[in-house]
């Protein structure tokens, strides 16, 4: 890639970290991250009935920490602020104390001695934010194992008049994040909810992403209100059809969020990243705006990253029907608006496999099929960020000397 090279990655939490880091380390890349916050599990999901109103924050933690250096103690200390795990029966009284350390002049005490005082500053200034909350509402929040970071994001977003958008900006700029970390709507509040092809209802994110049965999801739904106990059981055995008019009722609205529509608009290059389908990546598609932004892009590349091996939602499928996952959320399933240019996939046995007449002839739905070695071999199951980048530069090179000719 030469130049300056405007990269849009629509990711999840962790999925897309090696690529991530791949594309942090070669020169010349501006980088935006497209997540969403439906995220709902063990203790993000308390944290989200605690303060109704916020998205889950735990895939922007995530992305916040990506870049950080294990090598270079402040980046370390940083790191260690956002993943560290409240242990059990921990109070506000302790979670108070562990503010002020992180906050002290010396630039954090305890467990973070390395903080740079600015950091500290700023992290205890929103940790105590979250802290007026839980004085306010005591006892609504058992504080067991939560994600130190999450609760600075939550904190952020109180001090900034419950705007999530907001919090997510001031914590990029708290942990130093070199990467445009942009949330794809405006902040409303929704639940991820997914229907299987016989009716029975994942009923949130957190069952989404857990082990479960081979039968095809085909419908997800952003709800503007969870599904209560009493929901579920009255929806369960129904008909899919008559399940899926009740869930269409319940649906939140949400809108794009003009960041992410002009950082997708003005991208050179848009990757469509690996990570569980049915919970990081096809959601983000469901945002009312986001397909025609992509088909207005002036990108002259659109690549899907296949994913490396199964995940729980989508077992069993093929390469080809996951890309088309990606197409049908998009409303482009047969990509006619060129939602897809490229799809980049593992060459490997346990990978989603790629149909012969795909890998034959290197084409798919009018797209370019490229298939290349792309394991990290220090972390099997995981993309190597410099060889996926590799490909990734090569795709897009070769797009823009395309649309020049």
């Amino acid at each position: 890639m030469s130049g300056r090279t405007a990269v849009t990655l629509f990711s999840g939490g962790r999925g897309g970290a090696g690529i991530v880091r791949g594309l942090l380390g070669t020169p010349g890349i501006d980088l935006t991250i497209l997540v969403n916050g439906y995220d709902n599990g063990h203790s993000t999901g308390a944290l989200r009935r605690y303060l109704p109103g916020m998205l889950g924050p735990s895939d922007f933690r995530k992305n916040l920490l990506v870049h950080l250096d294990d090598g270079d103690p402040r980046q370390a200390a940083l790191r260690a602020v956002l993943e560290h795990r409240l242990p059990a029966g921990t109070t506000r009284e302790r979670l108070g104390e562990l503010t002020d350390a992180i906050g002290s002049p010396d630039g954090g005490t305890g467990p973070f001695p390395s903080l740079p005082p600015s950091a500290g500053a700023a992290i205890a200034r929103d940790l105590t934010a979250f802290l007026r909350r839980l004085d306010s509402r005591p006892g609504g929040l058992d504080l067991t194992d939560c994600a130190l970071g999450n609760l600075v994001l939550a904190g952020a977003y109180l001090r900034l008049g419950e705007d999530f958008n907001a919090a997510v900006r001031a914590c990029a700029r708290t942990f130093e994040s070199p990467i445009r970390l942009l949330n794809v709507t405006n902040g409303e509040n929704a639940f991820l909810v997914a229907l299987k092809q016989d009716g029975r209802l994942l009923a949130d994110e957190a069952d989404i992403v857990a082990p479960q049965d081979t039968a095809a999801i085909t419908d997800l739904f952003l709800l503007n209100v969870p599904l209560t106990p009493t929901c579920r059981a009255e929806l369960a055995g129904r008909p899919a059809e008559e399940v899926r008019r009740a869930l269409t009722r319940r649906r939140a609205a949400v809108s794009l969020n003009p960041e992410a529509r002009d950082a997708i608009r003005d991208a050179d290059l848009i990757v469509y990243g690996p990570g569980t389908p049915h919970s990081s990546l096809l959601p983000s598609y469901l945002t009312p705006g986001i397909a025609d932004a992509i088909a207005e892009s002036r990108a002259t590349a659109k690549v899907f990253v296949v994913n490396k091996r199964d995940d729980h939602d989508v077992q069993g499928l093929s390469a080809p029907e996951l890309a088309g996952l990606t197409l049908a959320y998009l409303g482009d399933p047969g990509n006619a608006r060129a939602t897809v240019t490229h799809v980049l996939s593992h060459r490997a046995p346990e990978a989603p496999p790629v149909p012969s007449d795909v890998a034959v002839s290197g084409v798919w739905a009018g797209a370019r099929w490229l298939t290349a070695d792309l394991e990290d071999p220090a972390r099997p199951g995981a993309h190597c960020g410099p060889c996926t980048v590799r490909a990734l530069a090569g795709i897009a090179g070769e797009a823009a000397l395309a649309r020049a000719r």
